[in-house]
């Protein structure tokens, strides 16, 4: 009985050995992300495998694009992930990336009521649904937030020769979900990416009333923060998750990543 509790009490340790082994070569890295991203549920398909592979453990700081990328400027995170194109350019120009890498998109929709009183459905183009939503004066719930949806939505409105006032227009300062939630309760339109839509889990009688405009494009891109700006930011493991993320493993999960389904991403990485 003593020798089968010692081997118990042995097997234990050597277990525990072996965890803190494993969380010991485990290596941190911190990657600011939009909460489009966050919401639409990719990351719990792709963090665990990525650990799995790499060995690094992705600490997500989950924020809008805007905040994605200054936290990058500032050397808060090794790496950001968003979907600005002009903002991204600007951060790379001004020295803050290495460089900028796409990884997948999806496209921007415009939600509404069922009924769409504004018909923004009829129209021909993303600005065209935008001036009905302002000539009907219909509630619209704009993130506020300066993310890569709120930035779109401005210049949306900016095309169409729009500045949108209270009262049928109201910013939130929200992340996507609950924005959404706020256009939910609110019963009023809303520029959202397909990715969190799909993924929303209170879509009372909302729906998909515009779409397939592509002007409404949704790129996402990687951009590693310069360790040349600062120097204890993680490049290595940046080029690594960067690696990772432009894989073969990479495509067959953001590709078959679904619901309901529709696919909610398409990889298009290109070699480097």
């Amino acid at each position: 009985m003593i020798v089968r509790k010692l081997a118990l009490n042995l097997a234990i340790i050597a277990a525990m050995a072996l965890v803190s082994l494993s969380t010991a070569r485990a290596e941190a890295l911190k990657l600011a992300v939009t909460t489009s991203f966050a919401n639409s549920g990719l990351a719990e398909i792709l963090l665990p495998q990525i650990e799995v592979d790499t060995g690094l453990v992705v600490q997500l700081l989950i924020v809008g694009t805007g905040q994605a990328l200054a936290l990058g400027a500032a050397g808060d995170v090794d790496a950001v992930l968003v979907h600005s194109r002009a903002a991204e350019d600007e951060f790379v120009a001004a020295g803050h990336a290495t460089h900028r890498r796409e990884i997948m998109y999806n496209d921007f929709i415009l939600i509404g009521p069922s009924d769409d009183p504004a018909n923004a459905g009829r129209a021909a183009t993303g600005i065209e649904a935008f001036r009905a939503v302002a000539l009907d004066q219909a509630a619209f719930i704009s993130r506020g937030d300066d993310s890569g949806t709120h930035k779109m939505e401005l210049s949306l409105w900016a095309d169409a020769g729009l500045a949108p006032i209270e009262p049928w227009y109201r910013e939130v300062g929200q992340g996507m979900g609950a924005a959404l939630n706020t256009a939910a309760g609110m019963n009023a339109y809303i520029l959202s990416d397909r990715a969190t839509w799909l993924n929303f889990g209170n879509p009372a009688d909302l729906r998909i009333v515009f779409e397939g405009d592509p002007a409404l494009f949704n790129q996402y891109a990687y951009l590693p923060v310069n360790a040349a700006q600062h120097q204890h930011v993680q490049a290595d493991a940046a080029a690594r998750l960067e690696a990772w993320l432009t894989s073969e493993t990479a495509r067959g999960l953001i590709n078959g990543y679904q619901i309901a389904g529709q696919q909610l991403f398409v990889f298009n990485a290109t070699p480097e």
